[in-house]
């Protein structure tokens, strides 16, 4: 009876928000108490600018659900991005608290707030205030989603604040660099495949647009891009994403304006039994 109990909730969960992992941005839903996911991650840069030539990065994730309103994820990633070979680049911390949310029936509205932060080893380059990889630095941010039926639409903004030695000294670079900014996105997500859910083996297909944006706080640069993703799942648990993310226009030296992603995530569910009452 419980085992069957366990599919039905999963069955609801996807019908009701798979379109909604989204794949350059986060949804204010959080990985469902006692599960963990792995997340692998690549980026490939058909031309990097500091040095003339393609570039790549990976990443590895560990998310853990510690209950139903709060996450946490690590990571790290190495690459070629900002140096002349392979190396281990940078640690990151990430942690989402649902704060609200409104359920019905095939539909939600939710919202929650994040925090990330970032150590990288990598040199301070170009205007891009970024912390996957690039930067060291801390984010503040407040996610809204609104799921209906088989379309979800997402919106965040959040606050960067840079904290590289080189804000702290009294050294004055040229350019002048740029440590604190605004990003925002909006996504929508629509479920392609299946047309209706009857069991747990059935693949899902989504389609996914995003609109990813940046401000600065200082010198008045900024940038939007173009992120169209496919996203696959498969047996409910496994999730294979393609994107490409281009730039449609901005005024920011950025490392690449393009880049072709590819993330690879498995999810365990109910790793861990909850604790009786007495």
């Amino acid at each position: 009876m419980q085992k069957l109990l366990l599919i039905i909730a999963i069955l609801c969960s996807l019908s009701s928000s798979s379109q909604e992992l989204f794949v350059n941005s986060e949804p204010a839903s959080v990985l469902p108490a006692r599960s963990l996911s792995v997340k692998l991650s690549g980026y490939f840069i058909s031309y990097d600018k500091l040095f003339d030539r393609p570039a790549q990065r990976y990443l590895t994730e560990f998310m853990i659900g510690l209950n139903k309103k709060l996450m946490l994820r690590v990571g790290a990633s190495f690459s070629n991005v900002h140096t002349s070979s392979f190396k281990t680049e940078s640690f990151a911390l990430y942690s989402k608290y649902r704060l609200f949310s409104q359920e019905e029936i095939h539909r939600h509205f939710r919202m929650a707030v994040f925090l990330n932060a970032s150590y990288s080893k990598a040199p301070f380059h170009d205007e891009e205030v970024e912390l996957m990889g690039d930067k060291t630095g801390i984010a503040l941010g407040l996610i809204a989603t609104k799921l209906l039926h088989k379309f979800a639409l997402s919106g965040s903004i959040s606050h960067t604040q840079l904290l590289d030695s080189s804000r702290f000294n009294e050294v004055v670079y040229v350019p002048t660099r740029i440590y604190q900014a605004i990003s925002y996105s909006l996504s929508s997500g629509y479920l392609l495949f299946p047309r209706e859910y009857e069991d747990l083996d059935q693949l899902n297909v989504n389609l996914y647009m995003e609109l990813l944006g940046q401000q600065t706080l200082t010198e008045n640069k900024y940038y939007l891009d173009l992120a169209p993703a496919l996203q696959f799942i498969i047996n409910s648990d496994l999730k294979f994403n393609i994107s490409y993310r281009l730039q449609l226009f901005g005024n920011m030296n950025r490392t690449t304006e393009n880049k072709l992603q590819f993330n690879l995530e498995k999810n365990f569910l109910n790793v861990w039994k909850r604790k009786k009452s007495n």
